[in-house]
């Protein structure tokens, strides 16, 4: 992506995962962005407006799951491993690799919240091409 199109100018530069996954701002924007992304996903399985607030023991397993965790220092809180995880999605989002509508499509077509966001950070780290 050229940054200099980007449709966000805020968006950060970063070249691996865990410049990404370590961005104390995109974790704060992205913590914001999975609430409602999941928000969504729920509210369409329920056919009903619904708001839900994502566990960090929930992001923690996704993101262990996605064997993402082995690209982040070593003695990290499940807190600190959640922060990752929604770092990574907002920044693919930003980045404009992955659409809000198709982070919903994933996260709704599992049967577990887990399970749908592990399938969102494969997706996202393949959509942005770095290890």
């Amino acid at each position: 992506m050229n940054q200099d199109k980007a449709r966000y100018k805020f968006t950060p530069k970063i070249e691996t995962l865990n410049q990404i996954m370590t961005n104390r701002q995109l974790s704060q924007l992205g913590d914001a962005f999975v609430n409602f992304a999941c928000s969504l996903a729920l509210s369409v399985k329920q056919k009903k407006p619904v708001g839900t607030k994502v566990s960090s023991q929930t992001l923690a397993q996704a993101l262990k799951n996605a064997n993402l965790r082995k690209h982040l220092p070593a003695r990290m809180t499940r807190h600190a491993l959640a922060d990752a995880a929604e770092a990574l999605v907002v920044y693919a989002w930003l980045s404009e690799k992955i659409t809000i509508d198709e982070t919903v499509r994933i996260i709704q077509m599992t049967s577990s919240s887990v399970d749908g966001l592990t399938q969102l950070l494969r997706t996202v780290v393949e959509k942005l091409m770095l290890s």
